[in-house]
C-alpha cells in the first residue's frame, strides 16, 4: 500500500472554503480504481491547516492518480489558496487497510 499524509496550510481567505475547493479532487480520487481512501481533516490547533490521509493499493494506482486530469488540475489550481508548500509523508507499507488498536479496545 502507498500511504500518504499531507498537510496543507491555507491562506486566511480560503480556510473556510477549502473543503469546497478540493471537493472535485476528492470525489474523483475516491472513484479511482486502486484508491483505498482519501480523507480530509482540519487541525484543531490551526484552523488554516488541513490534513489529508490517503492510500492507494500499490504504486501503479498511485502513479495513475498523479497522472490523472483531476490531480493535474489540483496542482495547477490549488496553490493560489495555500500559504505554504504542502508537507508530505509518503511511504510504501505492508498493509491492506486499517487495523484495530490493541490499546483502546471498545467492548
Amino acid at each position: 500500500m502507498i500511504f500518504i499524509i499531507a498537510r496543507f496550510e491555507t491562506k486566511p481567505d480560503y480556510s473556510e472554503r477549502w473543503p469546497e475547493l478540493v471537493a472535485p479532487l476528492t470525489a474523483a480520487t475516491r472513484a479511482e480504481q486502486g484508491n483505498l481512501w482519501f480523507d480530509w481533516s482540519r487541525s484543531l490547533d490551526n484552523p488554516a491547516e488541513y490534513v489529508l490521509v490517503e492510500a492507494f493499493r500499490d504504486g501503479d494506482a498511485g502513479a495513475a492518480h498523479v497522472n490523472s486530469d483531476h490531480f493535474k488540475a489540483a496542482v495547477r489550481d490549488l496553490p493560489q489558496a495555500l500559504a505554504s508548500t504542502p508537507r508530505i509523508i509518503c511511504q510504501t507499507i505492508d498493509a491492506a487497510g486499517w487495523s484495530e488498536t490493541a490499546e483502546m479496545k471498545v467492548n
